[in-house]
């Protein structure tokens, strides 16, 4: 689709084969870019690890963004193999279900900081370790959803979560820009990932987003990988700072 011949990428958030993640990270091997993938935990590995293999990742260890020593371990690790990197995905969220499933003037303190620091936060995080690996420039993307911008039923915290990491893209994009760095927030419909499934009634989203988009259908996992490898690749070097919508048109109609 587009030559990342010769790019080195980080990819975060696989869990299994049907993560968003996991589908960006097929688009760029098939578009020839080299990948280190990350797995959460030790429960984690034996999921992760197959879908890594079949990825050809040269580089597969841990990172629990929640864990500073794991991320300055990654990232030293990347400096020591590779001496740079080209890209990175950060594919991961996370609420604490008792918060994410109430009311959001009901949310917990604890869970709203510990959804913005690892929903949000940890965005920033990989930005600051990426950025001397990117001394000829680079890709930064996050995943986002259209809760973001409009309220979405039963979507909770995670919509304001969203918000500021889209916010958070944007001012990235500004101070990165003139390293070379581009910053988007990648904004997909509704998805049935492992992720997805923690939200109330999502097989209703998912139905009325096909109702309602101006295509009448859903993107895939496949969908989204390849939009992630255009944005990394050299033919969108002039975009930054966006949210990109991949959704079947479902953002310009509203619910």
């Amino acid at each position: 689709m587009f030559n990342l011949h010769g790019k080195k990428g980080l990819v975060i958030g696989v869990a299994n084969n049907q993560s968003i993640a996991f589908g960006c990270a097929k688009s760029f091997g098939l578009c020839g870019a080299d990948l280190a993938i990350t797995y959460l935990n030790a429960k984690a590995e034996p999921h992760v690890k197959p879908l890594a293999d079949i990825l050809g990742a040269k580089i597969f260890a841990p990172l629990d963004v929640e864990d500073p020593a794991q991320m300055e371990a990654l990232f030293e690790r990347i400096k020591k193999e590779w001496g740079r990197l080209d890209f990175v995905v950060h594919s991961i969220a996370f609420a604490p279900k008792d918060d994410l499933h109430g009311r959001v003037v009901d949310s917990s303190r604890e869970g709203f900081m510990r959804s913005m620091d690892i929903s949000c936060h940890s965005f920033v995080r990989l930005a600051r370790y990426a950025e001397p690996l990117m001394d000829q420039g680079g890709t930064l993307l996050t995943m986002s959803y259209m809760g973001a911008d409009e309220v979405v039923n039963n979507y909770g915290i995670m919509g304001p979560v969203k918000a500021a990491l889209q916010s958070v893209s944007r001012y990235l994009a500004a101070e990165l820009g003139p390293r070379g760095i581009r910053v988007h927030a990648v904004s997909p419909g509704p998805l049935k990932t492992r992720a997805s499934s923690g939200i109330k009634a999502f097989d209703d989203l998912v139905e009325h987003a096909i109702e309602k988009s101006p295509l009448h259908t859903l993107v895939s996992i496949e969908d989204v990988g390849a939009l992630s490898a255009f944005l990394c690749s050299d033919v969108a070097k002039t975009l930054t700072g966006g949210t990109i919508y991949i959704d079947g048109g479902y953002n310009i109609v509203g619910s």
